[in-house]
């Protein structure tokens, strides 16, 4: 049984495009000083520590082709989507594309400002060109974060499949499932952005209450 047998609030997503190879898929529009969305950050700027208030966490999902991110906000036991989507890097030169990578997360990260950030830790298996080109891609997603002095927890892939789904084991389209079902109304840009919410979500539930700096929680 999953961790976060938890009601949520509900906010109908919209597409409002992009930029560069950024996708956004957002909840609320930041337009105007008496938006909902300017009201919901000004409240949570006067709980700094995230008690009692809300907390705002990017989760990432690295990747050097297609890196998903997904922000979601915390207040209690109460989660809400505020946004997700991906950043690509196409082909070519590896240097460019991981340049692309950190410019477009630089992007997300100034759009909506989160408090904690969580990652995805990376494993080793059989490929080992391919584990070397997703470290690449996660160091340039912690370069990115560690900038912008936002602290980071890490977490293991079967952590974070067991703390959202209930089992170390499920495949995407469980982990799709579950955040589905546990942010009503979100609907997540790809498998990458999906997992990236399971990551914020994780989060919430293990470290993302007050001042953290950077954490590791294995499987």
């Amino acid at each position: 049984m999953s961790l976060f047998a938890l009601r949520h609030v509900v906010f109908r997503p919209k597409v409002v495009g992009g930029t560069g190879g950024v996708v956004f898929v957002c909840d609320r529009k930041a337009l105007g000083k008496c938006s909902p969305f300017v009201l919901v950050r000004e409240k949570r700027y006067k709980n700094e520590q995230g008690v009692g208030g809300f907390m705002r966490i990017l989760g990432i999902d690295p990747g050097l082709r297609t890196m998903g991110w997904g922000v979601i906000e915390s207040n209690g036991s109460r989660l809400s989507h505020i946004a997700n989507g991906h950043c690509t890097s196409g082909s070519g030169d590896l240097a460019e594309r991981l340049l692309s990578l950190h410019e477009q997360l630089t992007d997300v990260v100034a759009r909506y400002a989160p408090d904690q950030a969580a990652i995805e830790q990376t494993f080793v298996n059989k490929d080992g060109a391919g584990t070397l080109k997703l470290g690449q891609a996660r160091g340039v997603a912690l370069l990115t974060l560690a900038q912008a002095g936002i602290p980071i927890g890490e977490y293991a892939p079967n952590k974070v499949k067991k703390t959202i789904v209930g089992a170390g084991h499920a495949d995407k389209q469980q982990i799709l499932y579950m955040v589905k079902l546990q942010l009503p109304g979100c609907q997540p840009a790809g498998a990458d952005a999906a997992d990236a919410l399971a990551i914020a979500m994780c989060h919430a539930h293990y470290g993302g209450k007050g001042d953290i700096r950077l954490r590791e929680v294995q499987a």
